[in-house]
């Protein structure tokens, strides 16, 4: 169901919660959030909601979706409230926001919030450069970015420079998979440290940058971040790109460890020395996968904010 509020203000979409909470279409009590999405009005707002949705499966919440269009324009905020089949488990605000009112976001959402549920900030493209400063990300437990999808190049290292706890990104979570590889390989015999690594991939991959920052955290290793622009992207039916790590390569004294896709981007191939090489399944993210994992956890991801911090360690070659 959607309940559209043209020309409207947060005390009349406060008013419409209320009264189809009263009238038994919606119970606010199995909500366990409230998500705040930030977007511009020329960002896939339909992805955005795809994405939150199928999350809600998993975390019902109280999403609310700010599109800022031009804040110099003659102020006006229209809106829709979305529950049921429209909303997934969720119940969805979506506001428009033009002139004036699109810079105050943080009093526009302040009416709406749950009472005595945590907060999580999702910038799904452009974000603050520092998101703990931001006003939004000042109420959030959780603030949630995606450098790859943020205009400025320099964006992952806006992230580690502004770093603060309750900091996250989609570059990190789309690397859950390859991480549990990689783990699970090095749990194999013969248990020898690592006295180097590679890891390769497209040239403005952030989760490759990642990858090779969290490989020099754990392993206290040189690794080298190699561009290797031959592998395609894949994509997802959103049309964003999932992980382009083509290969990882970890140097053991007994041999190298070698782990790269193959012709099917769902499937890696394991080889160690001695052995013949595995083929293992992993799964290709969406964005719904990555928003459900980081709401799973809102306490400090101290993993990414090592990874982060290995990042000033990693030396970079061109392929």
């Amino acid at each position: 169901m959607i309940f559209d509020l043209p020309e409207t203000n947060t005390q009349q979409i406060a008013k419409t919660l209320v009264r189809i909470r009263d009238t038994g279409n919606q119970n606010t009590t199995s909500r366990v959030l409230t998500l705040i999405v930030i977007a511009q009005a020329s960002d896939d707002i339909d992805a955005i909601i795809t994405a939150t949705n199928d999350a809600s499966r998993e975390h019902p919440s109280r999403v609310i979706v700010l599109v800022v269009d031009d804040t110099e324009a003659e102020t006006r905020l229209d809106a829709q409230v979305r529950i049921g089949g429209d909303a997934g488990a969720s119940e969805v605000v979506l506001m428009k926001l033009r002139g004036e009112v699109g810079k105050h976001l943080v009093h526009v959402v302040t009416p709406l919030l749950l009472p005595d549920t945590p907060i999580v900030a999702w910038w799904p493209y452009s974000a603050p450069v520092n998101p703990g400063q931001d006003p939004l990300g000042k109420i959030a437990h959780r603030r949630i970015t995606d450098s790859q999808y943020d205009p400025p190049v320099d964006a992952l290292y806006n992230r580690r420079n502004h770093y603060t706890p309750g900091d996250s990104d989609f570059a990190w979570a789309r690397l859950t998979p390859l991480r549990g590889i990689l783990a699970s390989t090095l749990d194999q015999p013969p248990h020898e440290m690592v006295q180097e690594a590679k890891v390769y991939g497209h040239h403005d991959s952030p989760s490759v940058d990642l990858a090779a920052g969290w490989l020099t955290d754990r392993l206290g290793v040189t690794v080298t971040r190699v561009n290797s622009d031959t592998t395609e992207f894949s994509y997802d039916s959103a049309g964003r790109a999932h992980v382009p790590i083509s290969k990882v390569e970890l140097v053991r004294p007994s041999g190298t460890v070698v782990i790269e896709t193959v012709a099917d981007p769902e499937v890696l191939r394991v080889s160690l020395p001695d052995r013949a090489p595995a083929l293992v399944a992993v799964s290709l993210r969406t964005e719904a996968d990555c928003l459900a994992e980081e709401l799973r956890h809102l306490d400090p991801d101290i993993a990414y904010a090592r990874a982060l911090r290995g990042l000033s360690r990693v030396e970079y070659l061109t392929h």
